[in-house]
């Protein structure tokens, strides 16, 4: 039985493999130390390989279960087909893909370059889509498998200057609810976690982007984030990590097409 909570830990069946994308740091790495807990066999994606082999090395180090590190551009068809194929060459089927790699930029609607929109989508929803495509006729087959896309509250609603990426979250979670009413019959659930501002990753280069726009400190942007939150507090990476660790256990198997926001309130 996996309890949820400080210091638990839940079991995955033997042969367990859990590909993630943006594993290399911050958020991504977060989830893949969340599921090596729980005794998974990690595959780590990310377009820098330095990163991923020193967070593979740890995450192998920390709790003696295989961790590869691979290196993959979601943005890019090749890139992402070659990448699945050497993770299942050495580890196996994936039976877990998080699509947790994705970027925001802001900018104003009116004057947002295609270029921006369109390596917007591609990371954000088109890459988790082609991923997806490689490890699901496996999951099908198998009669089993755990989807967790990460999008985010801006999947959920919206924020000015964010107009590509909130397109993007909103795909994903529409992809997220679309492909759970498909693939249900086959005891595969996906879902979808929407963390409000994190600590670190895209939370710090809000930040950046808040201290320019209003010519503002460090401090006072923090506190612009902090409020937009009732629990006025950002989130942790350990609490959204834990939901995703949560979703993958045979506990949430009755959990698919869902949209779960980890955000202090900000959604309701």
């Amino acid at each position: 039985m996996t309890e949820i909570g400080a210091g638990s830990r839940s079991t995955f069946a033997a042969g367990t493999h859990a590909i993630i994308t943006g594993g290399g740091h911050g958020l991504g790495a977060t989830i893949a130390a969340h599921l090596a807990r729980s005794g998974a066999s990690i595959t780590l994606m990310g377009r820098t390989r330095a990163r991923l082999e020193a967070t593979a090395t740890g995450l192998s180090t920390e709790f003696n279960i295989p961790v590869r590190a691979v290196a993959c551009d979601v943005s890019d068809p090749e890139s992402i087909a070659a990448a699945f194929a050497a993770a299942t060459e050495s580890l196996g089927a994936a039976t877990i893909l998080v699509n947790n790699a994705g970027e925001a930029r802001a900018s104003a609607f009116a004057t947002t370059p295609l270029e921006l929109w369109r390596h917007t989508l591609d990371v954000n929803l088109t890459g988790a889509f082609l991923c997806t495509q490689q490890v699901l006729p496996r999951m099908i087959s198998n009669g089993h498998g755990r989807i967790v896309n990460v999008a985010s509250v801006a999947g959920l609603r919206g924020y000015a200057t964010l107009g590509a990426y909130c397109a993007s979250k909103h795909g994903l979670v529409g992809m997220t609810r679309s492909l759970a009413a498909e693939v249900a019959q086959y005891a595969i659930t996906v879902n979808a976690v929407c963390p409000g501002y994190t600590e670190g990753g895209m939370s710090d280069q809000a930040i950046k982007t808040i201290m320019a726009l209003q010519n503002v400190t460090e401090e006072e942007a923090m506190a612009a984030l902090v409020r937009r939150s009732p629990s006025r507090r950002l989130t942790t990476q350990d609490e959204v990590a834990s939901t995703v660790a949560w979703l993958c256990s045979t506990d949430a198997s009755g959990i698919t097409g869902q949209s779960i926001a980890i955000a202090g309130g900000e959604v309701t």
